[in-house]
């Protein structure tokens, strides 16, 4: 049984969710999600609350029971509020700037490397942090990754782009060893 699945999700005023055959279309200011869900899953809409459950019990219907509350909740939020990640680069000459919709960052390479953002994803920056948000939470988490990995975060100066909330755990480096 999922604790999760069987938690009723609320729908917040300024809202529409609409459930045809397997498909979850939820629309909201911010934007619009829709998510298809597994043919073992059953989404009712009732009187302002989502409510997710199994069509039969077995152990994948209850994993995906969980699985499908979760990620029904986070479209509702995403349609209202929104997510955003926030990524801080730190090293001597890294620079980012922002063309249009896309990244040009500067990295310490021989060559500017650039980043398109896709569809659905607005970039800023402000002094060293770089903001990616979104109303779809997967893809805002996908897009920080990859502009992660551009430069991750070496441990012995702790350059390169990383998480506002990350710690890099450092790393002493040589030390001069003492003639004896």
């Amino acid at each position: 049984m999922s604790r999760i699945g069987k938690k009723p999700i609320p729908i917040p005023a300024g809202v529409v969710v609409t459930v045809t055959n397997e498909v979850v279309r939820i629309k909201g200011p911010k934007g619009e999600l829709e998510l298809n869900t597994h043919y073992d899953m059953k989404v009712e809409v009732g009187e302002g609350m989502i409510s997710i459950s199994p069509r039969r019990h077995t152990r994948k219907s209850n994993a995906l029971w969980g699985l499908t509350g979760a990620l029904v909740e986070n479209m509702v939020v995403g349609v209202m509020k929104g997510f955003e990640k926030k990524l801080v680069f730190e090293g001597i000459g890294y620079r980012v700037n922002l063309e249009g919709k896309n990244l040009l960052l500067q990295l310490g390479f021989s060559h500017p490397v650039r980043f398109d953002a896709p569809e659905g994803i607005t970039l800023s920056v402000e002094k060293n942090v770089i903001t990616v948000g979104g109303v779809n939470k997967e893809l805002v988490g996908n897009v920080a990754a990859d502009i992660r990995r551009l430069k991750p975060p070496e441990p012995y100066k702790g350059k390169g782009i990383r998480y506002q909330d990350e710690v890099i755990k450092r790393k002493l480096g040589k030390k001069a060893v003492a003639s004896a």
